[in-house]
């Protein structure tokens, strides 16, 4: 359908805590949805969250067929959209690791995120999802899931030493600045 603009991080529309949704399977959604694939495709991400293109409902996107060029090194995640999320820690093992996020274009961070979790939620339609996650997978979902109650990455981080600059912590990574 169409390319949307990404909220930066400032904007205020990404502190607020996104709604429910109510009606699935609606004309509205599958808008929502195709504007929300196109717009990760187009900035390469991993993941979207609805807020992130403006609009306040608990609706994220992740996961890619083929190797991201953003993340060069992680393992293929199953294409999933994932709505009115809940995540259940399976573990207390946490672990840091770097994060970008394309609302916070041209920066990373290492954000410690739980190492397996379980999530649920519905896909467009209304069927139930129920999947255990563990690693980068998890890390993804964790964050997308972040942005539907208006937390960006940059409030996770725990030692600012290690947030900054791409092109400054990683000055010889082929990695995409826009980020």
């Amino acid at each position: 359908m169409a390319i949307r603009e990404i909220l930066k991080m400032g904007n205020p529309r990404l502190l607020i805590h996104s709604q429910p949704v109510v009606q699935f399977n609606s004309k509205e959604l599958h808008h929502l949805l195709q504007d929300m694939l196109d717009t990760m495709a187009h900035a390469n991400g991993a993941g979207l969250a609805a807020p992130q293109i403006g609009v306040d409902w608990q609706v994220v996107i992740f996961g890619s067929d083929a190797p991201n060029p953003r993340y060069p090194g992680a393992p293929i995640i199953p294409r999933t959209v994932l709505i009115n999320p809940i995540i259940t820690p399976l573990s207390d093992e946490t672990e840091q690791d770097w994060e970008g996020c394309l609302s916070v274009p041209g920066l990373r961070g290492k954000v410690p995120r739980l190492t397996k979790i379980q999530y649920q939620g519905f896909d467009e339609k209304g069927n139930s999802i129920d999947r255990i996650a563990e690693g980068f997978h998890a890390r993804v979902v964790q964050h997308e899931c972040d942005h539907l109650i208006g937390k960006l990455y940059p409030t996770r981080i725990t030692d600012l030493t290690q947030f900054g600059f791409l092109e400054v912590l990683f000055p010889d990574a082929d990695l995409n600045a826009d980020d």
